[in-house]
């Protein structure tokens, strides 16, 4: 029993399931930003795109294919998220400036 007793402490010093809880709201929150990008915000951005579907816009430069449309998208997920992150951590801390410790 001795080895359940360390085992629990080390659940209760690491904060295991918080974290746990923390890191399934993260993946959460990472397909609601995706379902934001690729849903809302990439259509609007489509209209934009000659060919109408931004997840297939390429630029060819000779044998090379530069698929910008899925980078754009990938580049919007990053800075939502990191976005939500900051105010998230800023909202935690309870600090004016989120500041490296």
């Amino acid at each position: 029993m001795q080895i359940i007793s360390e085992f629990n402490e080390f659940l209760r010093e690491y904060k295991v399931i918080g974290l746990a809880v923390a890191f399934i709201m993260a993946a959460t929150a990472t397909a609601l930003v995706q379902s934001l990008v690729n849903n809302i915000i990439m259509p609007i951005i489509g209209v934009m795109v000659p060919s109408g579907s931004w997840e297939t816009a390429t630029l060819d430069i000779g044998p090379v294919m530069i698929k910008w449309g899925a980078f754009l998208s990938s580049l919007i997920n990053f800075v939502i998220i990191a976005f939500v992150v900051f105010m998230m951590a800023k909202i935690v801390l309870k600090e004016q400036k989120v500041t490296k410790k």
